[in-house]
């Protein structure tokens, strides 16, 4: 086994440097460093419960479709990142305050999760859940009993 001990980063690939920040800074991250996006390095954010992000870019294609998500061809890859959060009624309260829409919803046992994109169509859950695990990473009946 490889001794992992955290996810240290996400990277998400960007076409626009300043929406990109500022839609970010909406969700309360805040600009670490910027040493070239323009040449390929990362645009550093990280938010106060720790969580970091490298915004990459700039992206060369931008066919208005995520292409992992938006279309019924099935590519691998990293389809969309999730955070937990605290309370989900203040979440969604927070998100319409600040004009960011729900792209989807779910609610599976004890887990409920919503959906919503940057301005590049990634997709970010977030899941609200008691506790430091949700029921649906138990053994039994986990995501096979998933409807």
């Amino acid at each position: 086994m490889l001794p992992i001990e955290k996810v240290d980063h996400v990277g998400i690939r960007v076409a626009d440097k300043t929406r990109s920040i500022a839609f970010y800074k909406l969700l309360g991250f805040q600009l670490v460093s910027d040493i070239g996006f323009e040449h390929g390095h990362p645009v550093i954010m990280q938010h106060g419960s720790g969580v970091v992000i490298n915004l990459l870019g700039p992206a060369n294609v931008n066919s208005g479709t995520n292409i992992l998500m938006d279309v019924d061809e099935k590519h691998p890859g990293i389809t969309h990142v999730s955070f937990k959060i605290a309370s989900m009624a203040e979440t969604k309260g927070v998100l319409n305050q600040m004009g960011i829409r729900l792209t989807g919803e779910f609610s599976f046992k004890d887990m409920h999760a919503i959906f919503i994109r940057d301005p590049d169509r990634n997709v970010i859950e977030l899941d609200a859940y008691a506790g430091d695990q949700p029921a649906t990473r138990q053994s039994t009946g986990g995501y096979d009993a998933h409807p």
